[in-house]
């Protein structure tokens, strides 16, 4: 048993840390006006987990003195900490204002967060953490000087007390130690302990080491992943801790950069994140990858930092750099790394060493059987979530795909004016939904091009047959340009299936063309470079609801959810469903299972979903509808605890 002053001393001192894991501080007001409630009341609020270990590399000198890591309580004890010093925790990531001005009223003891007009002249109202960190004296004074409270400072100094006394409170730790206490094993515990909550990774624990020895580690990750975070894509901790640990290590496991020495990690990191941003810079500007939705791939990234890392920092020459390119695109068009995911990249990354891009060429052959040819077949699945996807946008950037509107390449614009394109459905989805088309085939990616905005929003709910020839004999070879069947016949709904066949054919023989040319070394675009292009997605002849769903959601607290995204079986890599939203890691971050919205379900493998603790919802209105019940349940939660009523044990 621990006292919580004594917990929070240790957390001033660095020997006890609160490592900040992949989901941050994820509480919200209630939960925190719930715990300070339940501590005041004397209800019981969980033991903690903790693991003893040793800061860094333990044969680095001054690394040998033991660190304690808060791995199961990290939620209560950041929340106690805030309030009671008046300031978030070291490592900290997430809004601090969630534990901020939180106020206690001497008679109805009740705890609210301050409100001006209720509180600034109400005596009765004790601001906590004033009290946590001047103490009970000056407050009684305040008390005692007022006429209104003066008699009934008595019980007034009563409760004072015991809210002061939840700094005594005793908090029992379950401990890991042992130096045979590996990464894995440790992992497995918390997520045995922790079984309803947000599962623990190991790089979480190793980035959770290497702050014991450097505190500035993870902030210095932050900053480059918000800097790219600005330019449009998203990555994780854990992916950029692979990449170093490619640079560092030459493999990939978390275990291998476990054993990194701070100095090294310092440098891999730096030449990693820099790595990344040079391949970045070659991905938007050859392949016109240019936003989050497009990048393809990423889990190779790690092996192109081994790449760059083996050359200097740069590739060759241009022929080295188009055969990098190939297998970065294959890899990612046969979904190298979505199974067995750390194998295959840690063989990989081995084979980079060994062998440099032409062994991971082979490797790659050998892996799809010799095949690395696309079929129109390949291109089949729906929307925006198909792996596909991004290689029909890849193809528009590089062919120089031309609008319907003014028959002008998609990049070329009005100086000073943005790019805008749209994600445009060349048969509209009204149409074929009346005509009895499944969604996932009204969404399949041949049926999508891109346009300019302004023409996509001409065209609208206009079908191919109104359409297509009119601007054929506006702008000779703007169709060609589209990959869309010359074929009038093509353009009725009736024969929406033959025009399917027809377009992947002709993309497939485009996608085969391109790729061929980079294998052979001879670079796609010499001496030019793609510029950046915004797409949006719907439109008023989208008839959507996911948009204003989302929109509703994220207001009411939700994440921001990925949308039209594959759901692939961890064990197969075989798609389940392509999601309209998917909530990879909970409506809110760190609470609660994954969730997806599947508006066709007849489409997708929901048992085996379910198997693998996804919460499936089919319509908009179940999942606004599920919301919001929670919402009201929190709210009855804490309107249970000002009543005095035992809340739920809460844990993390």
């Amino acid at each position: 048993m621990t006292r919580l002053a004594a917990i929070l001393d240790q957390i001033d001192s660095g020997s006890m840390l609160l490592p900040e894991f992949q989901r941050g501080y994820v509480w919200d007001r209630d939960q925190v006006r719930g715990l300070m409630r339940s501590l005041y009341l004397g209800y019981p609020v969980g033991s903690l987990l903790t693991w003893e270990t040793q800061a860094g590399n333990a044969l680095e000198r001054g690394a040998a003195a033991p660190r304690v890591l808060i791995l199961d309580g990290q939620q209560r004890i950041t929340s106690l900490y805030g309030i009671i010093r008046g300031r978030p925790p070291a490592f900290f990531h997430g809004d601090e204002k969630v534990f901020s001005g939180l106020w206690f009223h001497l008679d109805d003891e009740a705890f609210e967060f301050y409100a001006p007009a209720k509180m600034r002249h109400d005596p009765r109202w004790i601001d906590l953490t004033s009290l946590y960190t001047r103490g009970l004296e000056p407050h009684i004074w305040a008390l005692n000087a007022h006429r209104h409270t003066r008699p009934r400072i008595v019980r007034y100094v009563e409760r004072l007390a015991r809210l002061r006394q939840v700094l005594e409170r005793d908090f029992h730790q379950e401990k890991i130690t042992g130096v045979d206490k590996s990464i894995d094993v440790v992992v497995d515990i918390f997520n045995l302990v922790n079984s309803g909550g947000t599962k623990l990774s190991k790089g979480d624990l190793v980035l959770a080491r290497k702050c014991a020895h450097w505190p500035e580690s993870r902030a210095v990750m932050r900053s480059h992943l918000d800097r790219w975070e600005k330019e449009g894509f998203s990555f994780t901790l854990d992916w950029l801790l692979r990449s170093t640990s490619a640079v560092a290590t030459g493999q990939t496991g978390f275990d291998a950069l476990d054993r990194v020495g701070t100095a090294d990690f310092r440098r891999a990191l730096e030449a990693s994140a820099g790595y990344v941003g040079q391949f970045l810079d070659v991905v938007i500007g050859q392949l016109g990858l240019d936003h989050n939705r497009v990048l393809m791939g990423r889990h190779a990234f790690p092996v192109i930092c081994r790449l760059l890392h083996l050359g200097g920092g740069h590739f060759a020459d241009k022929e080295k750099t188009a055969r990098v390119l190939y297998w970065y695109l294959q890899s990612a068009l046969w979904g190298r790394f979505a199974t067995e995911g750390e194998t295959v990249l840690s063989q990989d990354c081995d084979t980079a060493g060994r062998a440099g891009i032409g062994g991971l060429i082979s490797s790659l052959e050998r892996w799809r059987g010799g095949n690395l040819v696309i079929a129109g077949e390949d291109l089949a699945g729906p929307g925006q979530g198909a792996r596909f996807y991004p290689l029909l946008y890849l193809l528009t950037r590089v062919h120089g795909a031309r609008d319907f509107g003014n028959g002008l390449p998609l990049q070329a614009h009005r100086p000073g004016d943005p790019a805008t394109l749209r994600a445009h459905h060349i048969f509209p989805k009204a149409a074929l939904s009346a005509a009895g088309y499944a969604a996932s085939q009204v969404n399949d990616v041949a049926n999508l091009c891109f346009l300019a905005r302004e023409t996509s929003l001409i065209i609208a709910k206009r079908q191919p047959g109104e359409y297509c020839g009119a601007v054929e004999a506006r702008h000779p070879g703007v169709l060609a340009a589209q990959w869309v069947p010359p074929d009038p016949a093509l353009w009725a709904v009736d024969r929406y299936p033959d025009f399917l066949a027809a377009r992947r054919e002709l993309l497939a023989a485009a996608a085969n063309g391109f790729l061929d040319q980079l294998r052979s070394g001879r670079p796609t675009r010499p001496g030019q470079s793609l510029e950046r292009l915004t797409v949006v997605t719907g439109g008023p002849e989208d008839g959507n609801q996911v948009p204003a769903l989302v929109a509703e959601l994220v207001g009411l607290g939700c994440a921001d959810p990925a949308v039209d995204c594959e759901v692939p079986d961890p064990a197969t890599g075989e798609v389940l469903t392509v999601a309209e939203a998917c909530w990879p890691e909970g409506l809110r971050p760190g609470q609660g299972n994954p969730v997806i919205l599947v508006l066709d379900p007849a489409e997708s493998d929901l048992a085996r979903l379910e198997e693998l603790g996804y919460e499936a919802f089919t319509s908009a209105d179940s999942l606004r509808g599920h919301v919001r019940a929670n919402q009201a349940a929190a709210a009855l939660l804490a309107d249970e605890a000002d009543a005095g009523l035992p809340m739920a044990a809460m844990r993390m």
